[in-house]
């Protein structure tokens, strides 16, 4: 069974990490492996706009860059400094990449500590590019 709360205080604490000086909108996201491993990530800005990480991909590129390829669960968390919106979730970006590595199934909780609703990938983005479409 999976801690889904625990899941969001981890991505809470991720977000403190967050490097957003030009947006103020601080993303943090708990990752969580089959293995049971949790990574986090937040996202990380830059000057030049298109070189900023978000937090969904910084916790998958560590993940995978660890040798984990299976995943349970992601939390994601977000807001203006200083606040927490009701509802964060992934770009488009971060959605193709999550595509990548899960299937429809794959649960994406938003939300915050206390509040917080269940996706499943295949609602938030029904018509990915899999590798299937590149064979």
């Amino acid at each position: 069974m999976i801690d889904y709360k625990a899941l969001m205080v981890q991505a809470q604490k991720a977000r403190e990490k967050s490097y957003s000086p030009y947006s103020h909108f601080r993303v943090g996201a708990a990752l969580l492996t089959k293995s049971g491993k949790v990574f986090t990530g937040c996202n990380i800005e830059n000057a030049g706009y298109s070189a900023t990480n978000c937090a969904e991909r910084t916790a998958i590129f560590k993940a995978v860059s660890e040798g984990e390829r299976e995943f349970e669960a992601l939390a994601i968390i977000g807001g203006k400094e200083g606040e927490t919106a009701d509802f964060c979730a992934p770009c488009g970006v971060c959605r193709q990449v999550i595509s990548e590595f899960c299937g429809n199934d794959f649960k994406i909780v938003l939300g915050n500590e206390e509040k917080f609703e269940i996706y499943k990938l295949g609602d938030l983005l029904p018509f990915s590019l899999t590798n299937k479409d590149l064979n």
